[in-house]
């Protein structure tokens, strides 16, 4: 692997300290486009894809067999590095969205799509994956990571790398934990629908390429940031604006230890991933060891950080959105180079400071491909 000139350490340590302040401004996320992902993973600027919630009529007898159709699954590959490209297609599809509005550009008599745009005037694009791997970083005990920052015209563009240890993880996944993975998408099936008002089919092969993806504008203090999320399915009968709802599946609780581990290692990565996006509701199907779901739980996004409270040193929803804020804040001080030929890394392990390298122009980490980066694409 190639090496790099080392720029600067971010400190993560003493959490307390540094990160236990009050909860810092976020702007409430507005939806600002969407995209699919059909059934061979190619990116189609629509909503093909989406899917309506179904509810059971009674959450509290189900059977959901997770299990079923698994020797039919087709499965994404898995070794195909798709980094920024369908979240960056999207943008070049809607360049003009991020133009900012002035009398000339409101009054002027041609079409918008014609125009030119030199800035996304966005600081930050990435996943919402990425971002919610920042927000648990202060409680993550295991795993670390690696994220490679380019600036381009402007603004930061931040993309997740695999560390040796999950490559290793991936290689050497068992198929219970497999099938377990699976029980997951198996589960969306049950309670969803491709059309409004529809029933669920459960007789057609899962298939994980398939996904639809929201684009969200946001801004935390003075960084404004655009992101993709894949979303599970919408719920039109919501009264709320955001009417899309989370869908995951746990194991069934049997003793105080399981449920406190339950909230203090599986709701931080689901409010964090709902509450990025504005997700309001999270339903779980609790299954037992065979792979059955029996009920399911309703959780409400906002409510989250205070049912953790409760268990013996809990997260702190602030402290999650400090340290975000304040590793964007490093980024920009430490990634100065604008060419999308170069590469700042950044890696993090538990209880370790964030160190980032200026990697060689052209290094394995570059991320943007050339169609986006091309004069034409910004002339």
């Amino acid at each position: 692997m190639a090496e790099g000139i080392r720029c600067h350490a971010f400190r993560t340590q003493p959490r307390d300290q540094l990160f236990n302040k009050a909860f810092p401004f976020f702007r409430i996320p507005e939806e600002y486009g969407y995209f699919s992902q059909d059934s061979r993973r190619q990116f189609r600027s629509d909503r093909s894809q989406i899917r309506f919630y179904v509810p059971p009529a009674n959450i509290n007898r189900v059977n959901y067999d997770l299990t079923h159709g698994w020797s039919n699954f087709i499965r994404k590959d898995e070794d195909k590095k798709e980094y920024l490209d369908d979240l960056i297609k999207w943008v070049v599809e809607n360049k003009m969205k991020f133009q900012i509005k002035t009398t000339k550009t409101k009054d002027a008599d041609q079409d918008t799509q014609s125009q030119s745009i030199t800035s996304l005037n966005t600081d930050f694009v990435c996943w919402r994956g990425l971002l919610t791997r920042l927000l648990c970083t202060q409680y993550e005990s295991r795993d670390g990571w690696i994220i490679a920052v380019t600036l381009f015209k402007g603004t930061y563009y931040l993309c997740e790398f695999e560390t040796e240890e999950k490559k290793h993880q991936r290689d050497t996944t068992t198929e219970r934990q497999d099938q377990i993975c699976y029980g997951g998408w198996k589960f969306e099936q049950y309670l969803t629908s491709d059309v409004e008002g529809g029933s669920p089919d459960t007789s057609v092969p899962v298939n994980n390429n398939e996904g639809f993806c929201s684009v969200v504008r946001t801004r935390l203090n003075k960084h404004s940031l655009v992101f993709g999320g894949e979303v599970d399915c919408v719920d039109p009968t919501l009264s709320s604006k955001n009417k899309y709802v989370e869908l995951k599946t746990s194991r069934e609780m049997d003793n105080p230890r399981q449920r406190e581990n339950f909230h203090r290692y599986k709701l931080i990565k689901w409010w964090a991933q709902s509450f990025l996006v504005g997700i309001e509701k999270i339903i779980c199907g609790f299954r037992d060891d065979d792979g059955i779901v029996h009920r399911l739980e309703e959780f409400p996004t906002l409510k989250i950080p205070d049912m953790v409270k409760g268990i013996r040193n809990p997260w702190n929803a602030a402290v999650c959105f400090n340290f975000l804020d304040k590793f964007l804040d490093f980024v920009k001080q430490t990634v100065t180079t604008d060419d999308p030929r170069v590469v700042y890394v950044c890696r993090w392990q538990p209880r370790q400071d964030v160190n980032c390298e200026k990697m060689a122009p052209n290094s394995e980490f570059v991320f943007l491909p050339d169609w986006f980066t091309h004069d034409e694409v910004w002339g």
